[in-house]
């Protein structure tokens, strides 16, 4: 109930009023303020849970949707049932985001759960251009969350609000402390090896940057290994989980022996592939985003190859690890192959 309190002193907010696209976490205390956008006929992006599969789904409700339709839409199911995926190369531009907290202070600092996947999404969203400088930032709290805070706990790559909602107030906080200007890699903080494995379309990002010469060498990588082969560590990794080798990328018949007629495999589909790019290119990508797969079918003069995984949930973290990135120009079109869609 007092949730939904704060919630609705959302639409009072001329932040509110004004905005066009509206991020809102997925929590459960966040619902009203999904509602509220909705209701509002706003563009509603909502991350997906732990970035496990994307970055945002946005809401689309369907044509004449109802007020019971709505609240409907903004619930969890919802978010599943009527969302489209948002990637890194979508023209988001967000006018609003609205964050949950564990405890915030009157200046706008936040403490988050600790997993740091709100202030993530932030740094994500400015490394797209989703978000400005001056694009506001909303929680919603219950009043005993409003605390006290002291400053060294704050981080640079941790995530201010300028708007604090509760079931009695609204908080304006005038916060000075600049928010994340994209994603701090060398900060043992802000992303780890670990979190790098789990979320796909971070490796995705971390790519981009690569090759757009940043310094995207992680704090706990080895020192040693900055100035060389970044993906030596990941490699090895893979190589381990992948222990057979690839199939011959000079002929686009050959095929692992073992992954052949085996039912367990899952091929995914890359096309688009520049003329000019070579399979050694391909290898590199794959190795870097730690999503090799058992055997490889490169059909160079298609501008395609295809990917064998030994199972599902390798095939799925490839496509969305791969969807949105460019190679040699061309944005990659990736999907399962065909035999196993006409499956699903």
């Amino acid at each position: 109930q007092g949730s939904l309190q704060a919630c609705c002193s959302l639409r009072e907010l001329q932040v509110f009023s004004r905005a066009r696209e509206v991020k809102v976490d997925p929590d459960k205390p966040l619902e009203g303020a999904r509602l509220a956008a909705l209701q509002a006929r706003k563009t509603l992006l909502v991350p997906t849970p732990r970035l496990r599969t994307g970055l945002f789904n946005r809401i689309v409700p369907p044509p004449g949707a109802t007020k019971e339709m709505l609240r409907r839409c903004a619930t969890s199911q919802g978010v599943r049932d009527f969302s489209v995926p948002v990637g890194l190369d979508s023209k988001a531009q967000v006018d609003l985001v609205v964050v949950g907290s564990v405890a915030v202070s009157e200046k706008g600092w936040r403490i988050g759960k600790g997993e740091g996947y709100a202030d993530m999404e932030y740094a994500m969203m400015v490394s797209m251009g989703a978000v400005q400088e001056d694009t506001p930032v909303v929680t919603i709290v219950h009043d005993c969350q409003v605390l006290d805070i002291a400053e060294e706990l704050l981080g640079d790559h941790d995530l201010t609000v300028d708007y604090i909602l509760t079931p009695t107030r609204t908080i304006q906080t005038h916060c000075k402390r600049p928010k994340p200007q994209g994603i701090m890699w060398h900060k043992a903080s802000s992303v780890s090896s670990e979190m790098l494995g789990k979320i796909p379309i971070l490796k995705t990002l971390r790519w981009r940057e690569k090759q757009a010469g940043k310094d995207v060498t992680l704090q706990d990588e080895h020192p040693a290994l900055a100035n060389t082969s970044r993906a030596a560590i990941p490699d090895r990794k893979v190589m381990a989980a992948n222990p057979q080798p690839w199939s011959d990328p000079v002929n686009p018949k050959s095929v692992n022996p073992k992954s052949e007629g085996s039912d367990t495999t899952t091929t995914v589909y890359v096309g688009n592939l520049p003329g000019s790019l070579r399979v050694s290119q391909l290898k590199s990508a794959l190795r870097e985003l730690q999503v090799l797969p058992a055997a490889l079918k490169w059909q160079g003069a298609q501008h395609r190859a295809f990917l064998d995984y030994r199972d599902q949930g390798a095939a799925h973290r490839a496509l969305s690890s791969l969807q949105g990135l460019s190679l040699g120009g061309n944005a990659l079109r990736v999907e399962l192959a065909k035999s196993h869609r006409d499956k699903g």
